[in-house]
Parts: structure tokens; C-alpha cells; sequence
């Protein structure tokens, strides 16, 4: 029995010489401030990602402004379209009236011959009249008639010249009012084409200056999506960065709760190998005692029969006074013992707060501010944390149980009574019960984690599973 208590104190010996001294707190606040360091890069890329949220609106924003623009540059361009047409229409018919106007000079200067042909023939009969006397007229023609019949006969021949003047004088006047309205109709026309063809350029610069400042507006726009977008991906960096960071921490986290539950096992293994002394101990006194006590009697039966006034009889050795109960659980049998007396009021699962079904990761017991929390399992501090969000007053201890580690927490505390890595007994006071963080009532939120702790609780269980409540 000796020889195998001195091998497992050996093995112990050696296997605790690989990790640091279990004596005092461990590297304490470490985790805690890994958990500080984290949730400041958690609160950093909040803030990031709400900053990306809103730099996404603004650009969704941007692009329904463009769109809206496009659409706008879609309208002008197909105004300027029909307004280029209508001045094309306008230009052409500009283009037949000067044609026309053309071909107007022309017969101007046909109707402009008829009348220097016509002048001529004045100007000759004129001249006849002049080289027959001068001072001849139509009256003296008829006046020299010889006869009747011979005054007919001038009557006759005057009444066609005659006519024949009025009817050139005739021609004249209207070939001149014919000139002259043809004239104005063709001016009239074209100056009313070129005030409509002002009106539609006009017009084409109006919306051409438009379709510029739409455009410009739209190159404004796209330069703003653009910086935002560089924004945008500059602040996802710097959210990758951060996230990588994180991730960094959190497996210095977890490298730290694998190193405090590696403490833990060695601190379990050096209790196994104290309680293994200690029952050797215990059996070699035994041992010795029972020895001692075989001696005592054969002595006793030796010296009976001289003396029977002789009493053999011993008083038992008085049984030592109970200690002190603490004001805390009765610590229980086995691994695992329970962390506060008092009413369970809510169960591990889905349950309903405040009207909405959430998923309770814990179990909570209720009792008056101040009442005894205890370890449910030796470990280490892992982390403690004054008002830690929704869990205010919080304390996380990590276990090493046959081999297993373990995580358990502690939440809504009202007081702290334990360091950062240091060691905790199973039963040991941890802290006092209370209503700090998201709570409606002093009472304790207790979790259960196999293994190490994770912001998703995915490896929380029922504590029922381990633990009498």
C-alpha cells in the first residue's frame, strides 16, 4: 500500500512540475482583460458595421437618385429628339420657301422683261406719234376722216389702239400687284419660318442646358457613390482587421481556459493523490493502533489476576465540537454540490420574458440580496466582471472533472468575494446573491457549459444534468 501511495505521489510530482506553481492567483485578470480588450473590438465593429449600414443606404439612396435621373435624361433626350425633328421640319420648309423665293426672282425677272417689253412699245408709240407730228393726237386721227366710212374705219382702228394700251396699262398694274403680293405672302412666310425655327432652337438650347446639368448632376452622383463605396471598403477592412483580431483574442482566451482547466486536472490529480496519502495514512494508524491495542490487551490479561480491583475499563475520547454551520449550501457528496439554496423561478430552455419566447441558457434560483453563492465544483477563476451587460456582477470558474473540463457562471451578483485565478474548493464561498444587470429580482442566473466558454452558448446544458436544485 505504501509503495503504490509513493509512485502516484511520484507521477503527481512530475506532472505538476510541467505547469507553473498552483499556489496564489494565476496570471489574474488576464481573461478578464482578454474579455475587456474583445468587447471593446466587439464595440468597435458595431460601430463599424453601423457605420457600413449607413454608408449602404446612402449609396441605395445615390443610385434611386440616379435612376431617377437617367429616367430624367431619358425624357430630355427624347424631347430634344422631337425638337431636333421639328427644327429639321422647319429648316426644310425654310429651305422650300427660299426655293420658292428662288424661283420668284425668276418670274420677277420674267414679269420685269413683260414690262420693259411693254415700256418699249409705249416708248415706240410714243415715238410714232412724235415723227407723225408731234402734237398728233387720237382726236386729230378722227377728225381727218374724209367720210363716214373712213371715220369708221379710224374710229375703229383708234378704239384698237386703244385698247390695246389700256390693255397693256392693265397687264402692267397687275403684273406689278401680282409682284408686289407674291412678294410680301413669301416674306411674310419666311419671316414667320425663321421666328418658329428661332422659337425651337431656342428651345434645343433650353434642353440641351438641361441634359448638361442633368448630366453633371449624374457625374456628381456617381463621384459621391464611388467615395462611398472607397469608404465603404475602407471601413470593411479596417471590420476585417478587427475581426481577425478577435479571433486572435479569442483564441488567447481560449488558450487561457485550456491552460486554467490543464491547472485544474493537476489540481485534481494532486487531491486524488492527497486523499490516496491520506487513506494510506489513516490505514497504516489504523494498522499501528490495532497492533498497539493487541500489545495492551495480552498485557491487561497477564497482570487480571493480581489485581481484580483493577478496572480495564477506558472512557471514549470526547467526540470534537461541530464546527460552526456557514450561512451557505451544505456541500454534497461527489463532483458537484449546489450554488445557492433558495426558489427556483425559471428552468433551463425555452421559456417567455417579458412576452417573448427566448431560450434560457440557465437555471435561476431566487433568495434576498446577499445570499451565500458557492462554487458548484473546484476550479479556477477564469474571469469576474463588475456589471458585464445583461449579466451584471458575474463570476466564470472552470473545472477539470474526470478528465472533463467544465465551465460554470455565475450572474446578477451583489458582491464579488474571489480573485481572478485564483483557486476555488467545491462549496467555497464565491460571492453574494443579487439584482444587478438585466434582472427583475435579486436571484442567481446559473450556467453549465461542457467545456469552455463561448459567446454562442452552444455547449450550455440543463445544469439539472450534474446538479440537485
Amino acid at each position: 500500500m505504501k509503495k503504490s501511495f509513493w509512485s502516484l505521489s511520484i507521477a503527481t510530482a512530475l506532472i505538476l512540475g510541467s505547469v507553473p506553481a498552483l499556489s496564489g492567483a494565476v496570471k489574474a485578470e488576464s481573461i478578464d482583460d482578454l474579455n475587456s480588450q474583445k468587447q471593446e473590438i466587439q464595440q468597435e465593429r458595431e460601430q463599424i458595421n453601423s457605420e457600413i449600414d449607413t454608408k449602404n443606404t446612402r449609396i441605395d439612396e445615390i443610385i434611386v437618385h440616379q435612376n431617377e435621373v437617367t429616367a430624367q435624361i431619358k425624357e430630355l433626350d427624347a424631347e430634344i429628339e422631337k425638337t431636333t425633328a421639328e427644327i429639321e421640319t422647319v429648316s426644310g420648309q425654310i429651305d422650300e420657301t427660299n426655293a420658292q423665293i428662288a424661283k420668284l426672282q425668276e418670274e420677277i425677272e420674267e414679269l420685269k422683261l413683260k414690262i420693259a417689253q411693254r415700256t418699249e412699245l409705249l416708248e415706240e408709240r410714243a415715238r410714232a406719234i412724235q415723227l407723225s407730228g408731234g402734237s398728233a393726237s387720237y382726236v386729230d386721227v378722227l377728225l381727218g376722216a374724209q367720210n363716214f366710212g373712213d371715220f369708221i374705219d379710224r374710229f375703229s382702228a383708234v378704239n384698237t389702239l386703244v385698247t390695246a394700251d389700256r390693255k397693256i396699262m392693265e397687264e402692267q398694274r397687275q403684273d406689278q400687284e401680282s409682284l408686289e403680293k407674291k412678294e410680301q405672302e413669301v416674306k411674310d412666310h419666311l419671316a414667320g419660318l425663321e421666328v418658329q425655327k428661332e422659337e425651337l432652337d431656342h428651345l434645343y438650347a433650353n434642353l440641351d442646358g438641361q441634359k448638361s446639368e442633368k448630366s453633371t448632376l449624374m457625374a456628381e452622383l456617381e463621384a459621391q457613390q464611388k467615395e462611398l463605396e472607397v469608404e465603404r471598403s475602407q471601413l470593411e477592412e479596417k471590420d476585417g482587421e478587427l475581426y481577425e483580431m478577435e479571433a486572435g483574442i479569442e483564441q488567447e482566451i481560449l488558450a487561457e481556459q485550456e491552460r486554467l482547466a490543464e491547472l485544474a486536472r493537476q489540481r485534481e490529480l494532486e487531491r486524488q493523490a492527497e486523499e490516496q496519502r491520506q487513506r494510506e495514512a489513516a490505514a497504516a494508524e489504523a494498522e499501528a493502533a490495532a497492533a498497539e491495542a493487541e500489545a495492551a490487551a495480552a498485557a491487561s490479561q497477564a497482570s487480571t489476576n493480581s489485581s481484580s480491583s483493577s478496572s480495564s475499563a477506558a472512557s471514549a475520547p470526547a467526540a470534537p465540537a461541530p464546527s460552526t454551520p456557514a450561512p451557505a449550501p451544505a456541500v454534497s457528496a461527489g463532483a458537484w454540490t449546489t450554488p445557492a439554496y433558495g426558489r427556483t423561478t425559471s428552468e433551463f430552455g425555452y421559456d417567455v420574458l417579458n412576452g417573448s419566447t427566448r431560450i434560457h441558457y440557465g437555471i435561476d434560483v431566487a433568495a434576498p440580496v446577499g445570499t451565500p453563492i458557492v462554487a458548484a465544483a473546484s476550479g479556477y477563476v477564469q474571469a469576474k466582471s463588475g456589471h458585464n451587460g445583461g449579466y451584471g456582477n458575474m463570476i466564470m470558474i472552470t473545472h477539470s472533472i474526470n478528465g472533463r473540463t467544465y465551465t460554470t457562471v455565475y450572474a446578477h451578483l451583489s458582491s464579488i468575494g474571489v480573485s481572478n485565478g485564483s483557486y476555488v474548493e467545491k462549496g467555497q464561498y464565491i460571492g453574494g446573491m443579487g439584482n444587478t444587470g438585466y434582472s427583475f429580482g435579486s436571484h442567481l442566473h446559473f450556467e453549465l457549459h461542457e467545456g469552455g466558454w463561448n459567446g454562442s452558448k452552444s455547449n450550455a446544458v440543463n445544469p439539472r444534468k450534474y446538479i440537485s436544485f
